[in-house]
């Protein structure tokens, strides 16, 4: 059987799980679902529908198992497809790059999602604290790759994928990166120049572009 992937195409999540098959080089059929102009998945594909009682892509379809949430989808491709891994191979290096995803869904995201009902007010109290909150998170990431590590949990894999997702997000919304991260600047750099972070961006990109949404200066062709 085909693998299926439910995205959509403004679906960072969605997007998360692309990359990291287009990496590991697994064979799949995308299949995007309706979206329409107030950021809403409408109407909702059946598919996604019956798997996920939540109704939000991703959701992957694989032989018999079907699957819904990015990171459960991360967790099932490592274990179907060893290899290429994106996954450190001892324990504790491990366990600090699931942290380091956890933390850019759950704690780095949700201050993103803040300001996409904010756009017509990014100067007050809410915007700016949320704004400063990724800031923040910059600054700890920044730190993070002190050691001349290349990527977030050394060797390329999930979290940074998770991360570059949620950043695209962040600069879309208002809350980009600054030279005061430059470390950070120079591993968004490195990750966007992967071929299948480029193969799912782009298109992304040109979606915004084709309804007359700003696009990131950094994703700018």
């Amino acid at each position: 059987m085909t693998t299926h992937i439910f995205s959509g195409p403004l679906s960072m999540f969605g997007a998360k799980v692309q990359i990291a098959a287009l990496e590991k080089g697994i064979a799949f059929e995308l299949v995007m679902v309706p979206f329409d102009r107030d950021d809403n998945y409408s109407p909702k594909h059946p598919e996604v529908l019956r798997i996920n009682p939540k109704g939000q892509v991703p959701v992957l379809i694989d032989d018999a198992v079907e699957l819904f949430d990015s990171t459960q989808i991360f967790e099932y491709l490592e274990d179907r497809h060893p290899q290429p891994a994106l996954w450190p191979a001892e324990t504790a290096a491990r366990a600090r790059a699931r942290q380091l995803e956890h933390r850019s869904d759950e704690i780095f995201f949700p201050q993103v999602v803040k300001l996409f009902g904010l756009q017509e007010a990014m100067q007050s109290p809410p915007a700016v604290e949320a704004c400063a909150a990724c800031a923040r998170f910059y600054g700890q990431l920044d730190t993070l790759l002190a050691d001349d590590r290349a990527f977030l949990a050394g060797d390329y894999g999930y979290a940074d994928i998770a991360f570059y997702m949620a950043h695209v997000f962040a600069d879309r919304k208002g809350a980009g990166m600054t030279d005061e991260t430059p470390r950070l600047v120079a591993w968004r750099d490195r990750v966007g120049e992967r071929p299948a972070v480029r193969a799912v961006v782009d298109p992304m990109m040109d979606f915004l572009a084709s309804q007359g949404r700003g696009v990131p200066a950094f994703l700018r062709r």
